[in-house]
């Protein structure tokens, strides 16, 4: 990142003045402010943080989050640990997904079989749409 100009003064007789927490730190020539800016890093829409930490209390896989929303698992591991998520621990049902475009979705829910004993969940994904669906398990 270019520093252009010091926050205080707007002043752009800025010089390099070491190195603070791995930030680069600056010092203004005019009005002798000592600064430090943030880091840019990748940053990953909120958008698929809120749909990863979804799927993950809906008890969809780490890694299976990883392919539908393109994220790295790791970061959703880190999402979790960092909101204090917690998934049921214990399921009574089994949930399985499925990627659709509105046509396939539109089929789906046209079929009154598709919609017995069951419960589900459809959320945008982009130009597609996922269901969750939940199926009892048989005892």
């Amino acid at each position: 990142m270019k520093i252009k100009h010091c926050p205080r003064c707007k002043s752009n007789l800025i010089t390099k003045s070491g190195v603070i927490k791995e930030r680069q730190r600056y010092n203004c020539k005019s009005c002798s402010y000592n600064f430090t800016v943030e880091k840019e890093g990748k940053s990953i829409d909120s958008y698929y943080v809120i749909k990863a930490l979804q799927l993950h209390i809906e008890g969809i896989s780490y890694r299976e989050i990883e392919r539908i929303l393109g994220v790295s698992h790791v970061s959703v591991m880190n999402w979790v640990k960092k909101y204090k998520i917690k998934a049921p621990e214990k399921y009574d049902y089994r949930p399985t997904y499925k990627v659709l475009t509105l046509t396939e979705l539109s089929t789906f829910f046209a079929n009154p079989a598709n919609l017995k004993n069951t419960g589900m969940m459809v959320t945008e994904l982009g130009d597609k749409y996922m269901m969750i669906k939940w199926e009892r398990l048989k005892s």
